[in-house]
């Protein structure tokens, strides 16, 4: 954490050192300017190397020909030097010439928070993990009398990090702050900041304080979380018209979130400052919904129903949604809706009971329905799997229900196209290529999710084996008989093929192939093709003899069964592994990306 800075170290200054004609200029004495990172209202940000400690930093240049934007650089200088804190973007020096300020801060190596919302690669985890960050580093600006006072997606900084490791974030540009015992900045009456974000008592020139970061910092979580500032018009008289009024819920846009966390934001937002609580009030909520919300990246889903609510016809005035978040959308849901497909017509056409409908079609109604409802049609589709089998077979009927019933318990927060995924373990299975299935569960961008898919696989597969009469892993156990003996049966398909798989240790293969996917992003990294290489061999080599050692541990009449197909499943895991890190460049797989 860097340290406190005294006045006199922000507010120094040099005379600018003019380079050689073709070089890139020096200033303050020892900031190389290197490129140009982008510009805004006050100024223009470049990256620069500081000669003096060879380190790169992020140089804020801003002309002073209007004495009032020289008077607001003073003042970011100032708020800046007051903060000392791991969310806020630390200020090393400030310096002037006869033509600019120079504002030189920490060079933060990520993305603005309106681009990450805007490209949909949050979670809402992450979304919480900002706003836990931000309200901290806000606390800490209002401890030491600074209001920022233009609190903005844009003006939060993701630093780049691993993706197993939480979010954080960094507050920037406090050049209209308010500092406690300064001189207003403007007149009373007088407007500064970005409307879209203002607080009401902002926006109407009357005194601020920091409950109007507040405020904005709600209208930040609320788009990061909705996918629209229920604020922002599409043209500024329409906004002028919104800024003031009772927003509508958060929950209203979002069902599936926390109702504690949506009345958080909710009275953040409120117009009345006495009744939007405090920052720590947030900050408690953030904190309690963290293991409640999906952990899964993605822009938010429109609901079918969309059009004809208050929420949805706010979502369309607004028109965030653009031609790549649609793409994106439509991509998540057709994952959804193939994988449904797939374990419907697959059902329908390989479990054998007579079928109400052709197998086609069956799939195409199961595909439509999660197209437009993901997780609801996969249930759906699910139930009425368990169902057709048990009319006449009901023994089959309890198998098809142990397979599916984990799925909504264990991948919930999984992008929907992972439900469905499983079922590519027994069909690996009948290619003699099972083992292959604990490289595509560790493809699942968290770790949870790849234990639990990794396990699904392999309970799906070993399910499979006696419906299908089958080797797939280990064959059918020497306690189950014959399918014939057991499908009318409810009770039989239970004591004869659930009871043996259960109770004969033959779920500690999942336990294995959860294992594996789970720790597989942890060692085949993705950043070089030979220590892939190394790794990936020695990752499929750990999976087959743990497979090995579970089914070896198995206490069957006749010996333990060798797995089917260990060695060809590994080698084709080993290409799926490092073939999927080479190809994401580092970072795991997702399906809703």
């Amino acid at each position: 954490m860097p340290g406190r800075r005294s006045p006199e170290a922000v507010e120094s200054t040099a005379p600018r050192t003019h380079a050689a004609p073709g070089d890139q200029e020096l200033v303050l004495g020892r900031y190389r300017l290197a490129r140009r990172l982008g510009s805004g209202g006050m100024g223009t940000v470049w990256l620069a190397h500081d000669e003096r400690l060879e380190r790169a930093v992020a140089v804020k240049r801003i002309a002073v020909e209007d004495p009032e934007v020289a008077k607001r650089a003073q003042r970011e200088a100032r708020a800046a030097a007051r903060l000392a804190h791991p969310g806020i973007v630390a200020l090393y020096e400030a310096g002037q010439d006869e033509d600019a300020v120079f504002l030189v801060s920490e060079l933060v190596r990520g993305r603005t928070l309106a681009r990450l919302i805007a490209d949909g690669l949050l979670s809402d985890r992450d979304v919480v993990d900002i706003g836990v960050v931000l309200c901290e580093a806000l606390a800490h600006a209002h401890q030491r009398g600074v209001v920022h006072r233009d609190v903005k997606p844009a003006n939060v900084m993701v630093p780049d990090g691993d993706d197993d490791q939480p979010c954080t974030a960094k507050l920037t540009d406090f050049g209209i702050a308010q500092l406690l015992g300064d001189d207003a900045l403007t007149r009373t009456g007088d407007v500064v900041g970005t409307l879209a974000y203002m607080a009401p008592e902002q926006a109407e020139g009357r005194a601020v304080t920091w409950s109007a970061d507040l405020y904005a910092l709600g209208l930040v979580l609320f788009e990061a979380l909705a996918g629209v500032n229920p604020v922002r018009g599409r043209t500024p008289a329409s906004t002028i018209r919104r800024v003031g009024e009772r927003l509508p819920a958060l929950g209203r846009l979002r069902r599936d979130l926390p109702l504690e966390l949506c009345a958080a934001i909710d009275a953040a937002v409120s117009p009345h400052p006495e009744q939007r609580g405090k920052l720590s009030d947030l900050k408690r909520a953030l904190k309690a919904a963290r293991r409640e919300v999906e952990d899964e990246p993605g822009t938010v889903e429109a609901s079918p129903l969309e059009p004809f609510t208050r929420a949805g016809r706010l979502a369309q005035d607004v028109g965030v949604v653009e031609p790549a978040t649609r793409a994106r959308r439509l991509g998540r849901r057709g994952s959804a809706a193939l994988g449904a497909a797939t374990v419907a017509g697959a059902g329908l056409a390989l479990l054998g009971p007579p079928a109400p409908v052709a197998p086609l079609a069956a799939a195409a109604a199961a595909g439509a329905l999660a197209l437009v409802l993901p997780r609801a049609g996969w249930c759906a589709m699910a139930l009425a799997l368990v169902a057709w089998t048990a009319t006449a077979q009901p023994g089959l009927a309890v198998l098809v229900a142990a397979g599916l019933a984990p799925v909504p318990l264990l991948v919930r927060r999984a992008a929907p196209g992972w439900w469905s995924a499983p079922v590519l373990a027994p069909a690996l299975g009948a290619l003699g290529l099972a083992g292959a299935w604990v490289a595509v569960a560790g493809q699942a961008r968290r770790a949870h999710q790849r234990a639990a898919l990794g396990a699904l696989g392999a309970w799906w597969a070993l399910l499979a084996e006696p419906a299908a009469e089958r080797v797939l892993v280990l064959g059918r156990s020497p306690h189950t008989g014959a399918r014939a003996a057991w499908e009318s049966s409810a009770g039989a398909g239970a004591a004869d093929v659930l009871g043996p798989l259960i109770g004969g240790g033959a779920l500690a293969v999942a336990g294995v192939w959860a294992l594996g996917a789970v720790v597989l992003p942890w060692v085949v990294r993705g950043r070089a093709a030979g220590p892939d290489l190394v790794t990936a061999t020695a990752w499929t080599a750990g999976v087959a003899a743990g497979t090995q050692a579970a089914c070896s541990a198995l206490a069957w009449p006749g010996g333990a069964p060798a797995p089917h197909g260990l060695v060809a499943g590994a080698v084709v895991a080993g290409v799926i592994a490092v073939g999927a890190r080479a190809a994401g460049s580092g970072s795991p797989v997702s399906w809703d990306a």
